[in-house]
């Protein structure tokens, strides 16, 4: 016997944070979206409304953000929103990291990404979005 198993992240951050509304990301998950983040991170981001700061919770650590909104699931498209909002703390080159973004945004579904980036993004966010997906459906058309 190895004794208890450790509780569930939403466990521990629902039981933190006396509150349900909330979304566990990691910046781990950038690097399923074919962009060239290879790089792994020791904590888990928590998007909520009611605390911020890095916290220890289980012996785990989290980073408590408030944010006026966001999914109630990660989705591919919101990953990507994500990645540009935070790409000055990723570890990557900044410049190839947005190369790849632009050119993975041609295999999204272009609504929920603008959405995603409308309701989600940085003011830089929304504008890098809108010039990508411009220039995508340019380049459909020709």
């Amino acid at each position: 016997m190895f004794g208890k198993a450790p509780a569930a992240d939403d466990e521990l951050v629902a039981t933190f944070l006396k509150d349900r509304r909330f979304l566990l990301a990691s910046p781990n998950a950038y690097n399923s979206l074919g962009v060239g983040t290879t790089q792994l991170y020791d904590k888990t981001v928590v998007y909520n409304h009611k605390r911020h700061g890095e916290y220890a919770l289980g012996g785990r650590k989290f980073d408590f953000r408030v944010k006026p909104a966001f999914p109630r699931k990660l989705s591919r498209e919101f990953l990507l929103v994500d990645l540009v909002n935070n790409l000055d703390q990723l570890a990557e080159s900044r410049k190839e990291v947005l190369e790849r973004v632009k050119e993975r945004v041609g295999s999204c579904d272009k609504v929920r990404l603008l959405r995603a980036a409308r309701d989600y993004g940085k003011v830089r966010t929304k504008k890098f979005f809108e010039q990508a997906l411009s220039a995508d459906q340019i380049s459909d058309a020709g």
